[in-house]
């Protein structure tokens, strides 16, 4: 009996889900590229736009080094697109928060990635919604 990890459909799924992924980090390269960005400022500039939040939260999120994060912040702060501010919970924490410039572009950026924009707009409601509930299972965060 072939084990859960290396049979067909497992591997099958698991091709299916990295051609995904090297998609939607084509096409994010591609329209950060058109703002003069690279696609990891684009993603973080993203992230933020959603909630400002402290750089190691960013750095977890994006799974990378809190160094990185440090240096993409930096760079997106020269252009006016992020601003360190206080957390208002804690003073000593320090949040990247998109500025309004931030905002308005992390909105362009999203309104140019068609790819799975389209394919998920074929799909029911309920069949988007069974799609997020096991793609937040696999990455153990709450579903409700």
């Amino acid at each position: 009996m072939a084990s859960s990890r290396t049979d067909p459909l497992t591997l099958d799924v698991i091709q299916l889900i990295g051609g995904v992924v090297a998609r939607y980090h084509e096409e994010y390269d591609r329209a950060a590229a058109t703002h003069a960005l690279t696609g990891a400022q684009a993603r973080v500039l993203g992230l933020l736009s959603l909630q400002p939040m402290p750089m190691r939260k960013v750095a977890r999120k994006l799974k990378c080094e809190p160094s990185n994060i440090t240096g993409i912040v930096d760079r997106l702060e020269l252009r006016g697109l992020v601003e360190r501010r206080p957390d208002p919970a804690d003073r000593r924490v320090k949040l990247a928060a998109p500025t309004e410039e931030g905002i308005r572009m992390a909105e362009q950026l999203r309104d140019a990635l068609d790819f799975a924009r389209e394919p998920l707009a074929e799909l029911s409601e309920a069949e988007r919604t069974v799609l997020r509930d096991l793609l937040r299972r696999m990455l153990g965060e709450d579903t409700a």
